[in-house]
């Protein structure tokens, strides 16, 4: 069977279909919403199938929206039609087993069974062979930058189908809407779509391909890089030597502000920061600062009094963001942060059952409820101390202890990290 006809195939569209179904997301610029998809395609999807392999399909330019980054800096999007996506994510089906065999065990990103878990574990294997030197390249607006011509280059020397070959190019050459006008896009594969993180390894494995054919030691995730070497003098002629050829034979723009030459304290990798354990003789990984910031940054907004809404729902979302947050970095040391994070959660929790109780007649008769003598809880009421000596008084934890806030199903950072913590 033909590439394209593998495609096209009703198992395959069937199973892209349910992908992009459960990954739900956006309209593109036709206004079909994911759950408008099955019926559509019920009715057109022969026809569509046909017009592919005619060539006469012609995907419509993707939506731009822009996402703020953490540096203040705006990252471009590009939505794709929800119909797109389904004939991309078939494409990504067939076409990802025939790549996969090409590409470099060193790279983790977008790539089935692997995680940025295991490109920590692998960057501090080498760290702790005594590759602590470390070169950081960091691609300029790689989804922007990547030449067309290249790329398809590239995939045509392992995929030798035309019809594929062409419909690729239709999706990188097929534009984007800005604020409801069209601009063509001659350069870059638009981050968003379902293609473009295979697209981006299959540019970036030309990069893998020449490290490995020096010998170096190194970790990818998309195009985050690190190389590892064991000297300050191997790790500049390394930098200049990867850069010219990221610039010369891949076309790509290494950005020289960013791209540094660093020892493993001054890292931040995929969120993490290193630190050498003297204890245990060896680097260990934590939380980067800037992820704990953004972490508690998350959990305030989430616990403010201002914010009306039940309980219940507070909860829950607080949960999403806790379990979620431990889970990606539960290969850390973070236990007293964990702890830290805990007790600052449970103070403002307890302001806001405080407020909810609004008038000082109910406070203080919940406050007896809860086993507070009444002078204690008439005191603690009309003491006019603001909310923060609220939360932290000792009235107040005795009324709404740990035990049951944790009754009430108040997420504990802490406890979620000691179940899921693995040791490195």
């Amino acid at each position: 069977m033909q590439l394209l006809e593998k495609i096209l195939s009703n198992r395959n569209m069937n199973e892209a279909y349910l992908r992009v179904f459960r990954n739900k997301g956006a309209s593109g610029v036709d206004g079909i919403t994911v759950d408008e998809l099955k019926q559509y395609l019920k009715e057109n999807k022969d026809e569509l199938c046909q017009r592919i392999r005619t060539r006469k399909y012609q995907p419509q330019a993707a939506l731009r929206v822009e996402i703020p980054k953490e540096n203040g800096k705006m990252r471009k999007l590009g939505i794709p039609t929800v119909v797109d996506r389904v004939v991309q994510q078939a494409i990504h089906q067939v076409l990802s087993p025939i790549f996969e065999k090409e590409f470099s065990e060193f790279s983790y990103g977008f790539r089935p069974n692997r995680s940025c878990e295991m490109a920590i574990i692998k960057s501090l294997e080498f760290l702790n062979d005594g590759y602590n030197w470390i070169v950081d390249i960091d691609l300029e607006r790689f989804f922007d930058t990547v030449n067309h011509d290249k790329l398809m280059r590239i995939i045509s020397n392992t995929i030798d189908d035309g019809d594929v070959i062409s419909l690729i190019r239709k999706y990188l050459v097929s534009g984007v809407m800005v604020k409801g006008k069209y601009e063509e896009t001659p350069v870059g594969t638009p981050q968003g779509g379902n293609l473009s993180p295979l697209l981006s390894n299959i540019m970036l494995n030309e990069l893998d391909k020449e490290l490995e054919s020096r010998g170096l030691q190194f970790v990818r995730y998309a195009d985050d890089a690190l190389i590892f070497v064991k000297s300050e003098k191997s790790a500049n002629r390394v930098m200049e030597s990867v850069v010219k050829f990221i610039e010369k034979k891949l076309g790509l723009i290494v950005n020289a502000e960013k791209s540094k030459i660093a020892r493993p304290k001054d890292l931040k990798f995929l969120g993490f920061g290193y630190y050498y354990d003297s204890k245990d003789k060896k680097y260990q990984v934590r939380p980067h600062p800037m992820s704990v910031q953004k972490f508690k940054r998350k959990l305030r907004q989430l616990t403010k009094r201002n914010w009306s809404i039940s309980l219940d729902y507070r909860i829950m979302k607080l949960k999403q963001v806790i379990f979620g947050w431990v889970n990606y970095f539960r290969t850390a040391k973070m236990k007293t942060a964990m702890r830290e994070t805990d007790m600052k959660l449970r103070s403002r929790i307890r302001v806001i059952i405080w407020k909810q109780w609004k008038v000082p007649r109910k406070q203080i008769r919940s406050l007896i409820q809860l086993g507070i003598p009444e002078e204690e809880a008439k005191g603690l009421t009309y003491c006019r101390k603001g909310y923060r000596f609220i939360g932290l008084s000792k009235v107040v934890h005795r009324a709404i202890s740990n035990k049951r806030l944790e009754q009430r199903g108040i997420p504990s950072a802490l406890e979620r990290y000691l179940k899921v913590h693995t040791v490195i």
